[in-house]
């Protein structure tokens, strides 16, 4: 099995920056393709960014394209997810999630985290 913790979440003003981890442990051979995922309240969950195995690619939702950037670091088994320029609309629950595929374009992820809470203030 893999865990997936998340951390870095809080409460922020409008056009500040948060940085958000996802360490996983476990067996970690199997957490490749990462990703965030968001849930606001009464929304559906929606794809935020993703990274494959090598972080060779790279995909954004259009809503945070050019502020929001994923990167991973495989020897501390960590993905990272730097928001800037946040907008009262990013507020949600943030997930992070791992697969044992190398990278995914469609499909569900097999590992899960429980989340962490980013509030944008107005």
């Amino acid at each position: 099995q893999v865990q997936l913790v998340e951390s870095g979440g809080g409460l922020v003003q409008a056009g500040g920056s948060l940085r958000l981890s996802c360490a996983a442990s476990g067996r970690t051979a199997m957490a490749k393709a990462k990703a965030w995922f968001r849930q606001a309240p009464g929304k559906e969950r929606e794809f935020v960014a993703g990274i494959s195995w090598n972080g060779g690619s790279i995909d954004y939702a259009d809503s945070v394209k050019g502020r929001f950037t994923i990167s991973r670091d495989n020897a501390k088994n960590t993905v990272y997810l730097q928001m800037n320029s946040l907008k009262p609309e990013d507020t949600a629950v943030y997930y992070c999630a791992a697969d044992s595929r190398a990278w995914i374009t469609v499909g569900e992820y097999g590992y899960w985290g429980q989340g962490t809470q980013v509030t944008v203030s107005s």
